[in-house]
């Protein structure tokens, strides 16, 4: 297993944008059946007629997420500097240096002062920074972010456990294989206690699963 630890000490890296808006579908089926071509295949047999157009539906939607969309927070004004951890996040993303998949479980924490965030909204980050072609590292740095912005400071951290097919699959072919990351930021980088608790909760919700 691989653990990287991001702090907002860490050097700060240019934004990278998201996919196109607009995706010519018809283009890439085209693509795709050359690519049929050229493995061999012929892409008017039985079982590939039409898989063209299939994996072009397939990629304009994976690369079409929905936005992170608005968060809505609830005022909640005794909260006692209560720690909330969201976790069982589960999303698809796709590795940009082989175009393979990569499962990315995510749980995410954060410290409340005065409201809370609505819950669906971290499933909705999450799935909206995964919709493209990711590297694990910036994901978990995208999706803090986000969520900085949502909550108005900086106390939240943020732990992805990923399963990527390009090592899984390809290369050295290691199933069993994980990879961890962490951003911490806020008093969850400068206050050790509070950092142990959302590790070893975090750790306990990956191990339960």
């Amino acid at each position: 297993m691989t653990t990287s630890i991001a702090s907002p000490a860490a050097a700060p890296t240019a934004a990278i944008a998201g996919p196109a808006a607009v995706i010519d579908t018809g283009r890439v089926a085209g693509l795709i059946h050359q690519l049929l071509v050229e493995l061999g295949e012929n892409p008017a047999r039985e079982g590939l007629t039409g898989t063209p157009d299939r994996v072009a539906a397939w990629w304009n939607a994976f690369l079409s997420p929905d936005g992170a969309a608005t968060a809505t927070c609830f005022t909640e004004s005794q909260l006692g500097g209560q720690l909330v951890i969201v976790g069982g996040l589960s999303v698809w993303s796709l590795c940009e240096h082989h175009m393979l998949p990569m499962n990315l479980q995510v749980t995410a924490g954060y410290v409340p002062d005065g409201e809370v965030v609505g819950l669906s909204k971290f499933g909705r980050i999450a799935q909206h920074f995964a919709g493209r072609l990711q590297v694990q590292e910036r994901f978990t740095r995208q999706v803090a972010e986000h969520l900085n912005g949502v909550i108005g400071h900086e106390d939240v951290a943020v732990a992805v456990r990923g399963v990527h097919l390009c090592m899984s699959m390809r290369g050295v072919r290691m199933e069993d294989a994980r990879t961890t990351t962490v951003h911490s930021g806020g008093r969850f980088g400068t206050d050790p206690v509070l950092s142990q608790q959302f590790l070893t909760l975090t750790t306990g919700m990956w191990r339960a699963s």
